[in-house]
């Protein structure tokens, strides 16, 4: 079995990724594990925040790199995120906070199969 994707996106996330794009350059997105927006996820122009070793890369959509911290990876590693949109005000740091729209994870568990396909190939970690 070849490994699922730990990140994906609905057509509405990869709309509204495309309209930041366009307005903002290349993106970043990082699962927020609390604080100010609870578990939001958080877009940011890429290179504005920085990752670190605590850091943990789900992968890519498109060419947007999505990361998570590591304590929340460790909650969240049973299962696939999707990223989709729902009308309403973003977190106040993340990039689409103006556009009426605001980025909201879904989940879905994995299979047994796919959960050893992804043990076998061990996430990226930030520098």
């Amino acid at each position: 079995m070849s490994t699922p994707p730990r990140i994906m996106a609905t057509p509405a996330a990869m709309e509204l990724i495309s309209e930041l794009e366009a307005d903002h350059g290349p993106l970043m997105f990082h699962q927020s594990g609390g604080c100010c927006d609870g578990s939001s996820p958080m877009c940011y122009p890429k290179g504005e925040l920085r990752v670190g070793p605590q850091d943990v890369l789900l992968g890519k959509i498109g060419e947007t790199e999505v990361w998570i911290g590591s304590a929340q990876f460790e909650l969240w590693k049973h299962t696939q995120l999707v990223l989709d949109v729902v009308p309403g005000r973003g977190a106040g740091f993340s990039l689409e906070s103006p556009t009426g729209k605001r980025f909201l994870t879904r989940s879905r568990v994995f299979t047994p199969e796919e959960q050893a396909a992804l043990e076998a190939a061990p996430p990226v970690r930030g520098t």
